[in-house]
């Protein structure tokens, strides 16, 4: 059990963390938070009057982020090319039969 729980905390520990700061302290810390997303891959949650307004994050993690939403751009073209003709109501309604049907195929992830 104890070999179990170091693992998972060895797991943890390399995860990025994601740190929330106001867009005061933003400013006012900019050099030590672009080296916490630089050196230690963290992403930083930029809150204006308590409401996220922007993030901060390495600039890897940036481009898988445009090369996916890239992929999920050209994959609602053709879906929407693809039900062109078809009502919008009836559209949704096979999706979501498609969908449903899915979930029920795929077996259960454990929580």
């Amino acid at each position: 059990m104890t070999s179990m729980i170091n693992m998972v905390i060895s797991i943890l520990e390399e995860l990025p963390m994601i740190t929330q700061t106001s867009a005061v302290s933003f400013r006012q810390n900019l050099g030590e938070m672009l080296n916490q997303v630089q050196y230690r891959r963290d992403s930083i949650l930029i809150n204006k009057d308590g409401k996220p307004v922007a993030a901060l994050i390495d600039a890897r993690l940036f481009e898988r982020i445009r090369r996916m939403q890239g992929r999920f751009d050209t994959l609602c073209q053709r879906i929407e090319k693809g039900y062109a003709g078809v009502p919008e109501t009836e559209g949704v309604a096979e999706i979501d039969a498609a969908i449903a049907a899915e979930r029920q195929a795929a077996p259960r992830r454990p929580d």
